[in-house]
């Protein structure tokens, strides 16, 4: 009797203990996000209302007169009539500044991307070819590819003596310059966030009912109507979802810019930087806050639209896919095929030959002679650099090691995440928007706030608490990262069938064990997608490194890439392409052990 009372009360503590688990894994996770995103980031938007020591708007004011960032809005805000700005914004030589053309090059991008992203949607939802599975999971590698190292690419292309030039004047036809033009902006960004968009939609595509399509089509429906009336509102959200995602990360544009944009193509992100780089922080965090609350308010937007338009795809029958080359084809099958063709062509242009003119250049002399000698140049680097030179293998090492512990902290805070946000209960919007804020914030802010707080030391009860360049790195990589495990993870939460739920609490599991031996095993592929657009998004992290690696032993590959593309373009492209091989092999092998998922 004494042995099942000791059982017993075993079982209670044991039970206690794991019913409290996800509490004190949710307050830990609070905890980190306080410390490592909410207030280093406070610390300097705080800097645009408290300017020695005491509160004032006078910067912010200043900044939203200035017609130099705000364009003809800056008249409504130095108090002329809406009427007379509304004429100035219409007038052909309407001036719209540095936040009126970083929305304007965001709107073109997601324009382009979504144009570019739903042909790829149709192809993989609606056919059936060999290597459709492979190349649906491609798809989003164009998204975690460093954008230093894209941008590389982009200038090997479309440069003075790219390949594209060399394409055309080898054919007889005139040169064309691309570079610091808005074009090589939009389609650099196209060349991201296209992928996102067709994989996006090409999961809600495959979540249509085919029932609900037959029902259309016995009711007298032609094909037309019935994509109209039925497809095309159960797919119209994924795309509005996508394009919402690709105007945030267009906005808040940095590294494809500063590389192919120029100074007078300059984004809010930029002049943020360059304020910073200027000591200028009262104006940079005055500037921030602009960008934060644009950014975030399309954010928030977005996430009240899923929220409302989540369809569950569970018991649906998907739509059978037709095959790519049909026995006999009628006309009606032959057109769509076409385009699709013609659009293969295309799309092959802009997202390989990026990439191939990159490895192309690295392995190019300047007489146009294969050679090895951007590669021998980082080796010589490497035996003989000084110590304020960067060097290829503390890059990579640096990279791959920031990379592994940001995932080790980025996996259990999105997971912990994901659980929260996929409960039904009082506020549950608000910390997924929290959650989320990340998204939308400027790196270059969160680097700036870890690199004053974090790194310079902060004063607690008497105690001063600092961290190294590295470990700043790593938290800032984290944060960039987790937001993603929460987007893969709570998706595959959310479609759980909850009488396997049910029936384990009904059996006497805790919340805890439910979530450890029946929610995660289910959802296991989406943690593992998770972890890899965590490793990736670490390795090819540039905003926040760039700030936090200044002055220090702590430089990445996409910074070595960046110090090397000012100066020679040659070892830029070499190791642009150590990265690709890094960031794609990672990728790929994460997410192969994880197979396919829904979300991003």
């Amino acid at each position: 009797m004494s042995d099942r009372r000791r059982d017993g009360a075993v079982r209670a503590v044991r039970e206690r203990v794991e019913g409290g688990l996800l509490t004190a894994l949710a307050v830990v996770t609070s905890l980190t996000l306080v410390a490592a995103f909410y207030y280093p980031v406070g610390t300097v938007l705080i800097e645009a209302v408290v300017v020695d020591g005491a509160a004032t708007l006078s910067v912010f004011a200043a900044l939203l007169r200035d017609p130099f960032y705000f364009g003809e809005l800056a008249r409504l805000f130095a108090g002329e009539s809406p009427l007379a700005v509304a004429r100035a914004l219409l007038s052909p030589d309407r001036r719209l500044g540095i936040v009126g053309f970083t929305a304007y090059q965001a709107a073109l991008s997601t324009v382009a991307s979504v144009a570019l992203g739903l042909p790829a949607a149709y192809l993989l939802a609606r056919f059936e070819f060999p290597g459709r599975r492979t190349l649906r999971s491609l798809t989003i590698v164009p998204f975690v590819l460093p954008s230093i190292m894209v941008a590389v690419g982009f200038v090997a292309t479309f440069g003075t003596n790219g390949t594209l030039n060399g394409v055309l004047s080898a054919v007889g036809l005139p040169r064309v310059e691309l570079l610091f033009t808005l074009e090589a902006v939009v389609i650099a960004h196209a060349f991201y966030n296209a992928p996102l968009v067709a994989r996006v939609t090409t999961a809600a595509w495959e979540s249509v009912d085919a029932r609900a399509v037959e029902t259309a089509r016995s009711l007298g429906a032609g094909p037309v109507r019935a994509f109209f009336d039925v497809v095309a509102p159960q797919v119209y959200p994924a795309v509005l979802t996508g394009a919402a995602l690709t105007f945030v990360f267009t906005f808040g544009t940095f590294p494809i810019v500063l590389a192919l944009g120029g100074f007078e193509l300059a984004t809010v992100e930029v002049f943020v930087y360059r304020l910073v780089r200027d000591l200028n922080y009262a104006e940079a965090a005055a500037l921030a806050i602009v960008e934060l609350l644009i950014s975030l308010g399309v954010l928030l937007a977005y996430l009240r639209y899923e929220a409302r338009n989540t369809v569950s795809a569970r018991g649906a029958r998907p739509l059978p896919r037709r095959s790519l080359r049909p026995a006999a084809p009628t006309l009606r099958e032959v057109l769509p095929r076409v385009g699709l063709a013609a659009y293969a062509v295309a799309v092959g242009v802009l997202f390989l030959a990026p990439i191939a003119s990159m490895v192309l250049a690295s392995v190019t002399g300047g007489d146009g002679a294969l050679t090895l000698e951007h590669y021998r140049f980082l080796l010589e680097r490497q035996r003989t650099g000084a110590a304020f030179q960067v060097r290829p293998w503390p890059a990579i090492r640096n990279s791959l090691a920031f990379a592994s512990a940001a995932t080790l902290l980025a996996l259990p805070m999105g997971v912990v995440v994901a659980v929260l946000t996929t409960r039904r209960y009082r506020g549950r919007k608000l910390v997924d928007a929290a959650a989320m804020a990340p998204l939308a914030v400027s790196g270059i802010v969160v680097g700036l706030g870890l690199l004053r707080g974090l790194v310079f030391g902060i004063e607690v009860a008497g105690w001063r608490i600092a961290a190294t360049g590295a470990v700043a790195i790593v938290v800032a990589h984290a944060v960039a990262g987790y937001p993603f495990v929460v987007r893969t993870v709570a998706p595959g939460l959310e479609g759980l069938d909850r009488s396997l739920v049910e029936s384990a609490r009904a059996l006497g599991a805790s919340r805890a064990r439910v979530i450890r031996d029946v929610e995660l095993p289910l959802v296991w592929p989406g943690v593992v997608a998770g972890a890899a657009f965590a490793f990736a998004i670490s390795i090819g992290e540039f905003t926040a490194t760039v700030v936090l690696a200044t002055g220090a032993d702590a430089y990445t590959m996409p910074v070595a890439i960046e110090r090397f593309i000012g100066r020679r373009l040659g070892p830029a492209t070499a190791m642009g392409v150590v990265l690709l091989v890094v960031t794609g092999l990672s990728f790929v092998v994460i997410e192969r052990l994880g197979g396919e998922t829904r979300g991003l």
